[in-house]
């Protein structure tokens, strides 16, 4: 075996000895067309190159901003053999120009790390999660699986959590969060395990419970729009910041940029979808015989939104405006029971089906084996802090 040609192969199998090599971006309104004719490829080989990579790829669709790679011949003038676009972090399409044309695609090697965090909320989740060192795509995965179980719009200061999570990387920068295992999250002065547990025959997709093997999904989600603040709450006696007078506010206003979607707690039909006076676009559900809620000051509908249509928990059903009423972009969101507001704060929702009778002793046995992971690990990095960090100063003297 020729081992002096396997060992001039790069990363992407090419053996680049001999070629120069330049790397660019995507610009705006440059098409493989253009950027092609740029290294004098021929319509007929271009043409070529468009077959042969349609099954990865539709170079129609190269994105402003994506890098490509080009290997040319030292030749005068230079001839194009190879050119690489990275259609994203793990994917790059791999075009050869040199005896025929062809393409293949290449997939960067990723890799799933184990990872376990700790974040102490002193300012906001996002912000004190990324002072943490943590990736904040973590915030945004703990925020889906607590949607039903903690506000994170009301997050205090000295809140925190624990996590044991799986971290997606690619040639060591990090892609996403895989699967959270374990998390311990403390919201005012309270403890909210959750573990990661399939069942089997589950067709739900089901796969977070507390530690008495309830889901943590729940009839309601907590709040109708991902990370923004509370501007206004509930209040019997508001001082209307228009009006100038006081007036009941029997909602909750959650101040965020135009343009967010705004989702329906749950499961439900449109019982209103139309102007609603001071409260500007207005869209309203009823959810069962006993809770009705309302999205107020949207800037548009959802797709497909009109009286008499079925939503589902977490759909889209408008976006965040400042229409009626209003001194600035927010949703104005308000719920009923038995036909009487209540504060959207204060709402119970009852959770999902538990863990079947067949599967108890399983989950038992996962939450049981996850929280001594957890145990395991606080307790070295205690004594990494206490006891290791310590000698090391001393020895450093």
């Amino acid at each position: 075996m020729d081992t002096t040609a396997v060992s001039n192969l790069n990363a992407y199998g090419i053996d680049d000895s001999g070629y120069d090599i330049s790397n660019g971006i995507i610009r705006n309104g440059d098409s493989f067309g253009f950027i092609m004719n740029g290294y004098g490829v021929g319509q007929n080989a271009q043409d070529s190159a468009m077959d042969a990579s349609r099954e990865y790829f539709d170079v129609r669709r190269i994105k402003a901003g994506n890098e490509y790679h080009a290997y040319c011949t030292p030749d005068d003038p230079p001839r194009l053999a190879y050119w690489l676009y990275d259609i994203d972090r793990m994917n790059t399409v791999i075009f050869c120009f040199k005896d025929s044309v062809c393409a293949r695609l290449f997939r960067h090697d990723v890799s799933i790390v184990p990872q376990y965090s700790e974040v102490k909320i002193m300012n906001s989740l996002w912000q004190d999660t990324e002072a943490a060192g943590v990736s904040p795509l973590l915030a945004l995965k703990l925020s889906d699986i607590y949607s039903w179980t903690i506000d994170f719009f009301g997050l205090r200061k000295g809140d925190s959590f624990r996590v044991i999570y799986d971290l997606v990387t690619c040639e060591g920068d990090t892609l996403d969060i895989g699967d959270v295992h374990y998390c311990d999250f403390i919201h005012d002065g309270e403890n909210y395990e959750c573990f990661r547990f399939e069942e089997r025959g589950d067709t739900t997709g089901n796969l977070y419970w507390d530690s008495d093997g309830n889901s943590m999904r729940k009839a309601f989600l907590k709040a109708p729009l991902k990370f923004s603040r509370i501007s206004s709450g509930f209040s019997y006696h508001r001082y209307h910041p228009v009006y100038h007078i006081y007036r009941p506010h029997t909602g909750i206003d959650y101040a965020a940029p135009k343009g967010t979607p705004v989702r329906s707690i749950g499961d439900g039909t449109v019982i209103k979808r139309g102007w609603g006076g001071g409260g500007g676009n207005v869209v309203k559900i009823r959810h069962n015989s006993v809770y009705t809620t309302a999205y107020m000051h949207l800037s548009r509908y959802g797709t497909g939104i009109r009286v008499g249509t079925r939503v589902r928990q977490g759909q889209v059903i408008g976006y965040v405006g400042a229409t009626g009423t209003a001194t600035g972009p927010h949703l104005d969101f308000r719920v009923w029971k038995n036909g009487s507001p209540i504060n959207p704060l204060k709402l119970k929702s009852p959770p999902d089906k538990p863990i079947g009778d067949l599967e108890k002793q399983a989950f038992a046995a996962c939450r049981d084996s996850l929280r001594a992971e957890c145990r395991h690990i606080v307790a070295l990095k205690s004594y990494e802090r206490n006891i290791i960090a310590p000698l090391n100063s001393l020895n450093a003297m």
